[in-house]
């Protein structure tokens, strides 16, 4: 059973998260931020996660604390979800177009945190999220989550486009990595045998 639940309670956010690596691609998102529930949505129908978010955060100074909180709970609970690795694919890679705008996304399950972060956001805001934000999502995921994660963004102009197309990517990636290799079920998949 590869789920977990993550309760992250801070003076700024009260985030409750349920992950199930192994589910439909049913969500519950409610962040307060309706751009970022719209995103998440998008990751856990495209990865194919259940996924179940509900924050109450400081957002009358702005959507910094509850972005950056729910990505770490979201690195949290993958990370936990994992437990050993073993058996995983670990690594995930895609070239995603959304419209104009086009997006590669690649993974490594590692055990090593790293975020690549190449892409152009040119307007400040898409709805109600500062878009400055996305990227420190990915780095509070990437942090706990103990995954490599790179972003290159090879074409777009529409600033909602880009970074939809950079969450529909993360849920196509993050959930070819979690697979289960059949072949290699009892295995780490790395030559150190700890991932």
């Amino acid at each position: 059973m590869r789920k977990s639940e993550i309760i992250r309670k801070t003076a700024e956010t009260d985030i409750i998260l349920r992950l199930d690596l192994d589910g439909s691609g049913k969500s519950s998102v409610d962040t307060g931020c309706g751009f970022l529930d719209h995103m998440l949505t998008l990751f856990s129908r495209h990865g194919r996660f259940d996924l179940d978010v509900s924050c109450k955060g400081d957002t009358q100074v702005d959507y910094h604390h509850s972005v950056e909180d729910i990505g770490i709970a979201l690195g949290s609970a993958f990370k936990e979800a994992l437990g050993d690795r073993k058996g995983i694919v670990r690594y995930g890679d895609i070239i995603l177009p959304m419209d104009e705008t086009l997006m590669i996304c690649a993974a490594d399950i590692s055990g090593r945190d790293y975020l690549g972060f190449d892409a152009q956001m040119p307007a400040a805001k898409v709805g109600d999220l500062d878009t400055e934000l996305v990227k420190e999502f990915f780095l509070g995921f990437v942090r706990k989550a103990e995954i490599t994660l790179h972003f290159r963004q090879l074409a777009g102009e529409n600033t909602h486009h880009i970074i939809e197309a950079m969450f529909k990517a993360f849920g196509r990636v993050m959930g070819k990595a979690v697979e289960i290799d059949q072949a290699y079920k009892d295995e780490i998949p790395s030559t150190k045998g700890v991932l």
